[in-house]
């Protein structure tokens, strides 16, 4: 079935869209195609490097949050769909390894960014509404050689999706993670990085070893976790809300 025109007429904002291979730039290609307006945000040069047409804003910044909500206000009229995929997977494995830098950018990007956009967007946001947000399975348990301060960040993110799904229901706007594996983006290679030195083994190895944990066998795309955005953003899910959905091929979610 063809998704063509199931969003029309709706208004979407998705963060951290820029890299061709990130998961963000599937979901906005995904929506667009499904006759959604996207306004797409990322860092300025991020879009610049990546040669995107974009609203610069850096999430971890409320005024240029605010600069967005008005630009939304004044050329839309309101908001449909938010979709908070800004993010960074930085630090070690090893509590003691990461640095203050590594927690306060993973605390002001992974936990801030998603609460500064949502605060400036949320009083756009029109009855029947969907906020997305992107987390990780790292946010459902710990997992082999990912990061202590991305673990820690994407549990606070699963943690404030269902808050303000529990506030947020009675005005009709749902609340939902995605809580993705293994994919294949610009941060998976990082990933792999950590988890080769976590083992000691070569990067190939490491994939390999991943892929063992997987009974799907293999990371996905981005755009397999585009369409699980679709169907939160759509009304095929207008009854969910609350719900961290893993979006991994089977893989357990750790610890």
């Amino acid at each position: 079935m063809s998704d063509d025109g199931l969003l029309a007429g709706k208004v979407a904002v998705v963060t951290g869209m820029a890299h061709p291979r990130g998961i963000g730039r599937a979901i906005l290609e995904a929506l667009s195609r499904s006759g959604a307006t996207v306004v797409g945000t990322d860092l300025r040069n991020q879009l610049s490097a990546h040669g995107v047409d974009g609203f610069p804003c850096d999430v971890t910044h409320p005024i240029e949050l605010t600069n967005l909500a008005q630009h939304i206000s004044e050329e839309h009229g309101g908001l449909d769909i938010l979709v908070n995929n800004a993010g960074v997977g930085i630090g070690s494995d090893q509590f003691l390894q990461n640095t203050p830098q590594d927690w306060e950018t993973s605390i002001s990007v992974n936990l801030m960014g998603v609460v500064n956009s949502t605060s400036a967007l949320l009083p756009l946001m029109r009855p029947a509404g969907s906020i997305i947000n992107i987390a990780s399975l790292a946010g459902l348990g710990a997992l082999e050689g990912m990061p202590t301060c991305y673990t820690a960040t994407k549990f606070a993110v699963v943690g404030l999706t269902k808050s303000l799904a529990k506030e947020l229901a009675p005005k009709q706007i749902r609340v939902n993670a995605i809580c993705p594996g293994s994919v294949k983006t610009q941060m998976h290679q990082t990933a792999m990085q950590l988890l080769s030195e976590a083992a000691g083994v070569s990067t190939d190895k490491a994939e390999e070893l991943e892929n063992a944990l997987i009974p799907m066998g293999r990371p996905a795309q981005p755009g397999e976790i585009a369409s699980v955005a679709m169907f939160l953003a759509s009304d095929a899910s207008t009854y969910m809300t609350g719900v961290a959905l893993p979006v991994a091929g089977g893989m357990g979610d750790g610890l």
